[in-house]
């Protein structure tokens, strides 16, 4: 059936269940939604449960638009005539490719009403589908770039997700029914990160990262199962550190046209974290693989999936994502294909226990056949002490090293060690379990941590109970300064004793390059490794012991500071939470791949997963290929 031929049955469908007097002007595939216009929004507004009795009966993700939007300006007066002074809107961004409006209030509560009857009453007065969000404490000058460019770019948007729907909603045409999984990169090995998912019918590319040990090593996108780049239907991403979203633009530059669907914190996540990439490359005098350009580009074809939202996303795929645990919106990705045909999970990196900042990953679900589950601390020997533990050696080493008169320098990533480092720390100093200290973030911390208060509804619920109930945001603590110049960064190298958080969190570029330089030589300073640190970094070779280490062509850097590990701080899951996250499965897969790890890890968590729970179990190499159904 053709596309058209489709909508016209659709909207049949459609007038038939809609009460007499309601008008359906047209429905259109917009992405993964089908979109019903309308020329009376209002009156759609007052039937409550419509829009879900028409999605479970077309089983399709529905939305409402009016056939013409009010003009935004007089529709800002309108929202604010209903809603009042009291909820104190920040910001009002119209989405004029999905027909939305985001409304920032500092009582978002005022402005959804009691059982969503104010966001009725918006909704009948400018037609427009208003979501509210609460004022983020902290702005972020990321998510105001993103919205602004998604503001420009939306009329070239909604034309793009028109011709993404249409090929999402095309016929099924393939008599034979198999599943593939070919392996990319991130297996025996930690970083690059990429797979591809294929049926006769769709292609699907899940991440597309960096290794973090070789900047110039890039996952295996030249084999003829991905080429053309034209012919995937998507690109899923599980969450935004750099070993899995760093090459995602370069997929644009080369050609591919297509969305990236990600959770809406990992967009924006991914965003900041490829420009700052781009920006390190060029410092540092390395070839610079794409530009800013494709990072726009990722951005317009982007499409935001929350928790728990089922999707289509090719014509026999369905996506849902599900909490990691891992990072601010990190998501494992499960797809359901075919009529109920198969199901298999990418974890993406995944942590099995609650953090400061995060619930644990989720690892209940409908169905699921076959896991590909992260194995970067699987080996027999890779237990995390508890969090409390970690947490009272940072604390030791830092009355330690500040009564000496030392700096403690932290490399960590910019999203995710650096938030849960700022809040144990924060909480010793106001606890007086140390002594008050000034806490230095340099690189991407603060952006990344604005993020975070951006989205919310992605931290725990003792997180988000302190900062909006308690009133006492950790992030906001009068211990932690930015460092947002190079004289900055002077006066705290020759300055009092401080703790620095800094990235890159692997010592492979980045702001700690420049501490190292200047306080690596110093006996009384400390540097500590609160995450995993890459084979081939700089990083894993101090670990081991290295004091002289050759950088650049003409450069040495000598360290005497005294180094230490801390292990618990990980938003990856150690060994024994990687047994449990099986154990505790709901239903227990057929097959699990053990991936993203060094070979002997990705081994040995195989063995004993398949030992202990009789699950056929497979650690694959690179650029292999898998036949689940």
């Amino acid at each position: 059936m053709l596309i058209e031929e489709r909508l016209k049955e659709l909207h049949e469908k459609i007038k038939r269940k809609v009460p007499k007097g309601i008008t359906v002007t047209s429905v259109e595939f917009e992405g993964p939604e089908l979109v019903i216009y309308t020329d009376d929004p209002k009156s759609f507004a007052d039937q409550d449960d419509l829009i879900k009795i028409l999605a479970r009966e077309l089983r399709k993700r529905i939305v409402v638009r009016p056939t013409i939007l009010e003009d935004p300006e007089r529709a800002v007066r309108s929202i604010k005539d209903v809603v009042g002074e009291n909820a104190g809107i920040t910001d009002i961004f119209f989405e004029q490719d999905t027909g939305e409006v985001l409304i920032e209030a500092e009582k978002p509560g005022v402005v959804i009403g009691k059982n969503g009857a104010t966001l009725r009453d918006i909704t009948k007065e400018i037609g427009w589908t208003p979501k509210v969000v609460r004022t983020p404490p902290i702005e972020s000058s990321t998510v105001k770039q993103v919205r602004q460019y998604l503001r420009g770019a939306h009329q070239e948007r909604k034309e793009l997700l028109r011709r993404i729907g249409r090929r999402i909603h095309r016929d099924v045409t393939a008599k034979d029914q198999w599943i593939r999984v070919t392996t990319l990169g991130c297996c025996r090995e930690v970083g690059r990160a990429a797979f591809l998912l294929s049926t006769p019918e769709s292609r699907i590319l899940i991440d597309c990262g960096e290794n973090p040990g070789n900047s110039t090593s890039t996952p295996y996108l030249y084999i003829p199962e991905i080429h053309p780049l034209t012919q995937l239907d998507a690109v899923v991403l599980t969450h935004a550190h750099l070993d899995h979203c760093a090459y995602i633009p370069l997929l644009y530059k080369y050609g591919y046209t297509g969305p990236v669907y990600s959770t809406p914190p990992t967009r924006d996540l991914a965003a900041m974290l490829q420009l700052d990439y781009l920006e390190v490359m060029n410092k540092e005098g390395n070839t610079i693989p794409y530009s800013s350009k494709e990072v726009q580009e990722y951005i317009k074809h982007s499409i935001v999936i929350n928790y728990g939202c089922v999707t289509d996303i090719a014509p026999d795929i369905k996506l849902t994502f599900h909490n990691a645990g891992h990072i601010l919106g990190s998501a494992i990705a499960h797809f359901h294909i075919g009529d109920g045909l198969y199901n298999v999970a990418f974890t993406g990196d995944i942590h099995y226990g609650k953090s400061r900042l995060f619930n644990a990953a989720t690892n209940h679900f409908p169905r699921l056949e076959a896991l590909l589950m992260e194995s970067t601390y699987g080996g027999a020997g890779d237990m995390q002490p508890p969090r409390s533990e970690a947490e009272e050696k940072l604390y030791s080493i830092l009355r330690d090293v500040i009564g000496r008169g030392g700096k403690v320098i932290i490399p960590a990533f910019s999203v995710g060690r650096s938030q849960e480092v700022m809040l144990a720390i924060e909480e010793a100093i106001r606890l007086e379990k140390i002594p008050k200290m000034k806490v230095y973030l340099d690189g991407m911390i603060k952006e990344a941590t604005a993020i975070h208060t951006t989205y919310p509804e992605y931290l725990n619920s003792d997180l988000r109970n302190l900062i909006f109930k308690e009133g006492l945001n950790p992030f906001l603590s009068d211990c932690f300064e930015q460092v947002d110049s190079p004289d900055k960064r002077e006066k705290v190298i020759t300055g009092d004793p401080s703790v620095i958080i800094t990235t890159s969190g692997m010592l492979n570029g980045g702001p700690v390059m420049e501490y190292l330089r200047n306080l690596g030589a110093d006996e009384r300073c400390a540097l500590v490794f609160v995450g995993y640190q890459a084979d081939g970094t700089l990083g894993r070779r101090i670990q081991k012991g290295w004091r002289e280490i050759p950088i650049g062509n003409r450069e040495t850097l000598l360290i005497n500071l005294e180094c230490f590990t801390v292990d618990g701080f990980s938003g990856h899951s150690d060994r024994r939470q990687l047994m449990n996250f099986v154990s505790h499965m709901q239903p227990k897969p057929e097959k699990i791949f053990t991936i993203h790890g060094e070979e002997s890890k990705t081994l040995d968590l195989a063995s004993s997963i398949y030992k202990k729970y009789h699950i056929q179990t497979m650690a694959p190499m690179n650029l292999e290929t898998y036949r689940l159904v």
